[in-house]
């Protein structure tokens, strides 16, 4: 790995914190843009189950106008700035961000801070916004991928806020009023849990005094306090067969550590050591995955791609492939075979090729201030700190043969999985004749 540059060079994160508690994170990198952003440690997580799909309304509400500017007044000020901004939701984090030239970083963070502090929820505007969430939720609907993995966390974490999904149920959106989500705000946007971010040309002192004018008197304490869910795993199955479907839809995962979790980089080699392949990929069959050459070479199936979802507490490894109806018996005892192997056997010409791709593809990722600024903000709110490139190549190229083993033997090797489904499944084995998989008898 003789090949990758000089990371002491790389930027530095600088991290200060106002009276308030509210992180200030910064990192510079070149160019004249500047993306800045609030990260907000919250999300479907931190719901219930009678307002489940209120941390991603009030996503939208943020950007239907303000005690300050109207909606078409936001807009078109972003617009003449040539700036972009956006929004997203996760189950634990909810993200705000602006991208746009230097000079106008002062600005961006004034309509940040209004749209946080200052939005009007208008009842009449959120019962209009309900509409548009619910058609938002027949477009997810529609994607068989995004509904397997919805599934898969309903059954993996069944009973618990993270197996609810981020958008909620209609009967939730039908009822959305303003109470509930002034009540969602009052409680989780707080200083404390709440980081703003910076990258690109950006001065951090500069960031910092913005921060503090902007943001200094947003409240150290919500008027109750938030509540946070242990997640507590299930070994289980959701199976939605539907013999009119051209191809079965499968997620199939183990339970793993979260971030934090000292195992967390093994799997992400193994993540990367299985990797992805669709039909449409040529040289399937020549991989030295053999989930993926034996999928090239008998059609088992027409996309693969293994998985490393990870939380604060807990996380999911596994696969997800598209497979044909009559090759599931065959495509899920080599799913499993992909997974539970690590325990056994590792590939050492495999493990190198994959942790060389992580490291370009990181290396590639912190290339972009908005990139960077995602980047960053994940990992003030996930692990407290933002991790420097030297670091994070380190423990990639620590990550070695036993590393794989001994993670794999302790979270993968006989342990009940969770499995989601949807099309014809006719042909794959119940729940226990798959729960054999996890082990091996050979050995």
């Amino acid at each position: 790995m003789s090949t990758i540059p000089n990371l002491e060079t790389m930027p530095k994160t600088t991290v200060s914190r106002l009276s308030n508690g509210m992180r200030v994170a910064s990192e510079p990198c070149a160019g004249n843009t500047v993306t800045v952003g609030v990260w907000v440690d919250t999300g479907s997580r931190y719901e219930t189950e009678e307002n489940n799909g209120v941390a991603h309304f009030l996503e939208h509400m943020f950007f239907k106008g303000t005690k300050n500017r109207t909606q078409t007044a936001l807009e078109k000020e972003i617009e003449n700035m040539g700036g972009h901004l956006n929004a997203y939701t996760s189950r634990e984090q909810t993200v705000f961000f602006a991208r746009v030239f230097k000079e106008d970083t002062g600005k961006a963070m004034d309509i940040l801070a209004d749209i946080l502090q200052n939005s009007n929820f208008d009842q009449n505007l959120i019962d209009r916004e309900k509409s548009t969430i619910l058609r938002e939720m027949q477009e997810v609907e529609s994607q068989i991928e995004e509904v397997v993995f919805d599934n898969l966390h309903a059954t993996a974490y069944r009973g618990c806020s993270l197996g609810r999904t981020i958008l909620g149920p209609a009967e939730n959106i039908n009822k959305m009023d303003q109470a509930m989500i002034k009540d969602y705000v009052d409680t989780h946007y707080t200083a404390p849990r709440m980081a703003v971010i910076g990258a690109g040309a950006i001065d951090h002192n500069e960031l910092v005094k913005l921060a503090d004018t902007h943001f200094g008197n947003v409240p150290t304490e919500g008027k109750k306090p938030a509540v946070f869910e242990k997640a507590i795993y299930t070994g289980s199955e959701i199976r939605e067969r539907y013999d009119d479907m051209p191809e079965a839809h499968i997620a199939y995962a183990l339970p793993i550590g979260g971030w934090t979790d000292p195992d967390t980089f093994p799997f992400l080699v193994m993540q990367n050591m299985i990797g992805m392949w669709a039909e449409t990929m040529p040289g399937g069959q020549y991989s030295r995955v053999p989930l993926i050459a034996k999928s090239a070479k008998l059609r088992m199936a027409k996309k693969i791609h293994a998985f490393c979802t990870q939380y604060s507490d807990t996380g999911l490894f596994g696969v997800y492939a598209v497979g044909e109806p009559q090759a599931l018996d065959d495509l899920m005892y080599n799913v499993q075979g992909a997974v539970t192997d690590f325990a056994y056997d590792v590939d050492e010409t495999l493990l190198e090729q994959a942790k060389k791709a992580m490291i370009i593809q990181y290396l590639g990722v912190a290339d972009g201030s908005t990139q960077v600024c995602e980047e960053v903000g994940r990992q003030i709110l996930s692990y407290g700190r933002r991790i420097h490139p030297v670091e994070t190549v380190a423990r990639i190229q620590a990550v070695d043969a036993a590393a794989i083993k001994a993670a794999a033997s302790k979270f993968l090797y006989d342990q009940c999985h969770a499995l989601a489904s949807i099309g014809p499944t006719h042909e794959m084995k119940d729940y226990v004749q798959m729960r054999r998989g996890t082990y091996r008898l050979d050995c």
